[in-house]
């Protein structure tokens, strides 16, 4: 990977962790999207670094809760997916493996509210209700995961054919 591609990749991460940091509809924020980017574009020991990063600055600036192990551990697995998954494949595999990390966040973390909390009976009717409850949550997540996924990759794909052009037009200066 080029310099400028990883510059690049930093820079529109940045953006998106300042995304979260601003008002937006519940669930609607662009983590999932960061450890998909960031998995599919940077070298994969830094490919978990990034969502991980975003979440500790993140949270850290809105507030702590108890299942930061539990989301951010979901982020480190997209992270991981989107590494093995995601390099220089498709369109088709992006988008399933969005839909698929979106559907992967919402199943682990209200498994963990349910089993964790005392919000809801630890009965099966217990875990029904708790994924009910949780649905509307989910449709600004997938929501969510898809658009900024699709801004970011659309984003990166415009930069670096920017910056490739630019730097195949500049004169080689000698020395």
């Amino acid at each position: 990977m080029k310099k400028y591609q990883i510059a690049i990749t930093l820079v529109l991460i940045t953006l998106a962790v300042v995304m979260r940091l601003l008002p937006h509809p519940a669930n609607f924020a662009p983590v999932t999207a960061i450890a998909l980017f960031g998995g599919a574009t940077l070298p994969r020991r830094y490919a978990v670094l990034a969502p991980l990063l975003a979440m500790m600055l993140s949270d850290t600036l809105i507030g702590w809760y108890s299942l930061m192990p539990v989301t951010w551990g979901c982020y480190a697995l997209i992270a991981l997916a989107s590494s093995v998954w995601l390099r220089g494949r498709g369109l088709g595999r992006g988008v399933a493996l969005t839909a698929g990390s979106s559907v992967f966040f919402f199943a682990v973390t209200n498994f963990a509210v349910w089993a964790g909390g005392g919000l809801y009976p630890h009965t099966l009717a217990g875990l029904e209700r708790c994924f009910v409850l949780a649905l509307p949550f989910f449709r600004n997540t997938a929501l969510s995961d898809m658009i900024y996924t699709a801004g970011l990759f659309s984003l990166y794909l415009l930069a670096t054919r920017a910056a490739t052009k630019l730097l195949r037009t500049q004169p080689i200066k000698s020395v």
